[in-house]
């Protein structure tokens, strides 16, 4: 992984001492059904971005199992506090004293026989900070190609942002990243994560241009985590997984595959864009 040269020109435009800079890492996996083995897999690659002085990392959708059916995922749910999954974010983000935002966990719902889809963030000393569960259920049908998500999964119903050492962070998952609105019902936030699980029909057509227009739009980081590669349900991720500054510049991507991208977020900078183009003070229409 390479931190790419739009990164070290944006960084040319601030300080390096200043304290409004930080690196921030997303983490890109093809996960599979053994969640013992994508806890290990997240583990190296974890380990890899905060040996590169990431200090906040985010993991992406189903990091910690692809099944075969959509039903695995339900059969591994956890109750909020107590599990493999929960566990293992809360140890590796104190161990390696760095934020983690755990893409989804698959947490008990008011149903057996569906899930919240849970973005999870835990702090640098292991303790849960926030929790959203995923509210834009991805329903799809090209004839082979179909997804259902709501038959597994217990929409959420809550818009989630958290305070952090870095600003203020809005979270998201996946097919939320086609609905404006909830970025806008998030008020003004530095960074919004992405954890994604984005199919590869979708993501080849609207994956960046996507991305970087809620970049763009809301003049902040992006921060969007995919799973990239082939499952063994037979079901193809995009990847692409990328960092984009407030002016949509991608600051660094991964096509495909595992591995980490980096970037460093500077505050400073995007004061600076919003100063200068106060595109958030001149809304009208806030309904």
């Amino acid at each position: 992984m390479a931190i790419k040269s739009r990164e070290k020109n944006q960084e040319s435009k601030t300080t390096h001492s200043s304290p409004g800079i930080v690196k921030i890492a997303g983490i890109q996996m093809a996960s599979g059904p053994n969640v013992s083995a994508n806890l290990s897999e997240a583990e190296r690659l974890i380990k890899i971005a905060t040996e590169q002085g990431a200090k906040m990392i985010v993991l992406p959708e189903y990091f910690a199992i692809m099944g075969i059916k959509d039903t695995d995922k339900v059969k591994v749910a956890e109750k909020e506090g107590d599990g493999q999954i929960q566990r293992f974010l809360s140890t590796t983000a104190k161990k390696r004293d760095v934020w983690i935002v755990g893409g989804s966990v698959p947490l008990e719902s008011e149903l057996k026989d569906k899930i919240y889809n849970a973005c999870m963030v835990y702090d640098n000393k292991g303790k849960l900070v926030a929790r959203y569960n995923k509210i834009h259920l991805f329903g799809l049908n090209l004839g082979n190609e179909k997804y259902h998500e709501e038959t597994t999964i217990m929409p959420g119903d809550q818009v989630v942002t958290v305070d952090s050492p870095f600003g203020k962070i809005g979270l998201s998952i996946c097919y939320d990243l086609r609905f404006p609105e909830l970025y806008r019902a998030m008020g003004e936030v530095d960074l919004i994560v992405i954890p994604s699980a984005f199919t590869e029909t979708t993501g080849k057509a609207h994956w960046e241009t996507l991305v970087r227009a809620r970049a763009i739009e809301n003049q902040c980081y992006v921060l969007a985590a995919g799973q990239g590669g082939y499952h063994s349900s037979g079901r193809e991720t995009h990847g692409n997984s990328m960092i984009v500054d407030p002016w949509g510049v991608v600051l660094d991507r991964l096509p495909r595959g595992s591995g980490v991208v980096m970037a460093s977020m500077s505050l400073d900078y995007q004061a600076g864009l919003r100063n200068s183009l106060p595109a958030l003070k001149h809304r009208t229409i806030f309904k």
